[in-house]
This record gives C-alpha cells, structure tokens and sequence, in this order.
C-alpha cells in the first residue's frame, strides 16, 4: 500500500463472499500479489456495516470509553452485561467475529450493541477461509463459515455523523506463502485496520478509532501501522478531539514482552497525542481460547489527542462466576472536550 485506505461507503449488511470466489482463493496461488487482487474482489473489504439503535442524540462532554478485544465474541449476552455495568458512552472493539463458526453463526458486534440501546458501525479485519486455530475449532457448531467475517466495531449511544474503515496492510501477513511466519491454521484474506466514527457532542464533534495492531511482527511492523493510521484519522477527522483504543500488541512479539520499547508511542506523541490515561498493570488473562494461558502482557491502550484525561481502569474480563470472556481485560477511561 503507498498510504492507507480510508473507506466510508455504509450498508445495512456486509455481502457475502460466493462460494466460486472462495474456492478459487483456496486453490490459487498463496502470493502477496493474488492476495492484493483477492482484496480488491470481496466487495465487504471496503464498507462499513451500521445498524442499532441508541439512545441519545449526542453524548455528553465529559464521557466513557470502553475498548476490548472480546477474542471473537464467543460470548455476547455476558460481554454485553459486563460491558453495561461501566456505562460506557462508547465501547471500541475488536476480534469481533460475524458468522463464524466457532461463535455459533453470530453476529456478536449486533447483538451487544442491541442489549446496550446503541448504535454499531462494524468493519472487516479478516475474512476467515477457515473454522479458526485448534483451540477455536472444539466450540464449532456447522463445518463451514455462514459469513467468515472477523474485524473491530465502535459501538456509541448517539448516532455518528460519518464512519470509516481505514485499511492498514494489503501485502497478505496471514495468507501469502512467501511469508514463514504465517500461522496455517489460520488462513485468511485481509490485514490489520481501524473502524472511526466522529460523535456528536454538547461541545462539538470528537473521533473515535478502534483499532488492532498485528501480533505476528516487531516493533517496526506495528510503528508503521500506526504512522499510517495517524495519519488517516488526521485526514478523515482534521483539528478534532481524537481517542484512539484497541488491541496495539505491544511487546507481543518478544520471548520476554516489554511494551516500553515499543516505536509507536513517540510517533503517536509527536503528533499530539497523550498516552497518560491508561492504568498501570497487565492487560491479558487465561481465556477458554487462547493458546498462551499463562503469558501476561499489556497490549490494550488509549491514546487521546485534545481532551481532558480524567482517569482509567482495568477491569477483569470474567462473568459472575468469575470464568472469562476474552483473552484480554476490559479497559474503561474517562474523557472530556475541554
């Protein structure tokens, strides 16, 4: 990619990829070129899907965020009454999976944003050519994908004045052969993005970006996706109050993880960003699907450009009973346009 991507076509429901499409990407070649062309031919790679209903016109000034990888989405009713309970304004999140399998067909970004009375705006990551990774596969229901859809949503109570998916890598990291870090379990068309929505305020407009940074490379890798997504969120949403949330992977890459050496976080100050309102302490936990239980990392971060910090959380992802619901902690801040 020269720059990235910024899409902001809406429709009520993503289209489908046809079976012909799909097979003819199994038996093609596994190559960054015929993964660029097979981009350029499912139609979902550049909309965004809206739907739901909130429940105001526009959100206080001084308001809460939410952002989370929900690993999937296995379990929405759970997630949603977790998420609930933090009365988010805004809730940022990503591995959100649409008619997968291993989430039993669901369409988890929909339904929570149903039980919390709010508006959706969901985009594709992936679109998933398989039933997912070994530990994803035991929770199946159908051999095959209804939908194969796998991306980020921002949730709000008030409708956003425009969305957009911004695309961050085309060259294939999880499909193309001639790259040996491919995890072949789980192949995919697609690339790491960013869904942003601009939010209607008593105090004017702010931006908000849910994001998720690539795992499977360094340092440099995900300083360069972040460039780029500084970098459109500055051309969709120019001189605004900025959140950016999500999933950055920071220090994923390392046998030790260690966050602080990450490049991302200079760039992102050098472009007026504070990093100042995340709470200290470790950001991931044993979950039912994640192959690593007993690694902990801090991956999950919000960085705000013209706002008030008043303060964060991290908050353990587990039901009632205390079982998880995702891989990642719930991270909550609070916020003001000043």
């Amino acid at each position: 990619m020269s720059g990235p991507a910024i899409h902001t076509r809406t429709v009520a429901t993503l289209p489908l990829v046809d079976d012909a499409l799909k097979q003819s990407i199994l038996s093609g070649p596994r190559t960054v070129e015929a993964h660029r062309e097979h981009m350029a031919s499912i139609e979902a790679m550049g909309m965004v899907e809206t739907g739901g209903t909130g429940s105001a016109d526009r959100i206080s000034p001084d308001f809460t965020i939410a952002a989370w990888n929900i690993e999937r989405g296995l379990f929405p009713e759970k997630s949603a009454g977790l998420l609930g309970r933090h009365n988010p304004d805004v809730i940022l999140l990503s591995e959100l999976d649409c008619g997968m399998a291993r989430t039993a067909q669901r369409h988890p970004a929909a339904e929570i944003a149903g039980a919390l009375a709010m508006h959706y705006a969901y985009g594709v990551e992936f679109f998933e050519l398989g039933l997912g990774g070994e530990t994803e596969r035991p929770y199946c229901i159908d051999d095959h994908n209804e939908a194969g859809w796998h991306g980020n949503a921002v949730l709000s109570r008030a409708a956003p004045h425009r969305v957009a998916l911004i695309r961050l890598d085309d060259a294939g990291h999880w499909f193309a052969s001639s790259d040996l870090s491919v995890d072949a379990t789980q192949p995919r068309i697609g690339g790491r993005m960013a869904i942003a929505a601009i939010l209607p305020t008593a105090a004017g407009k702010v931006c908000v970006v849910s994001t998720h940074l690539e795992s499977n490379a360094g340092s440099a890798r995900r300083a360069g996706q972040m460039e780029a997504l500084l970098e459109a969120v500055e051309s969709f949403a120019p001189d605004m109050p900025v959140i950016i949330g999500g999933d950055l992977n920071t220090g994923n890459d390392a046998d030790q993880p260690d966050w602080s050496r990450e490049e991302l976080f200079d760039l992102a100050r050098a472009r007026g960003y504070s990093w100042d309102n995340n709470a200290e302490g470790m950001t991931t936990r044993r979950s039912y699907l994640t192959p690593h239980p007993t690694r902990t990392m801090k991956l999950d971060w919000f960085a705000a450009r013209g706002l008030s910090l008043d303060g964060a959380e991290i908050v353990p992802a587990v039901d009632s009973e205390g079982e998880p619901l995702s891989d990642h902690e719930l991270i909550v801040g609070h916020f003001a346009i000043p």
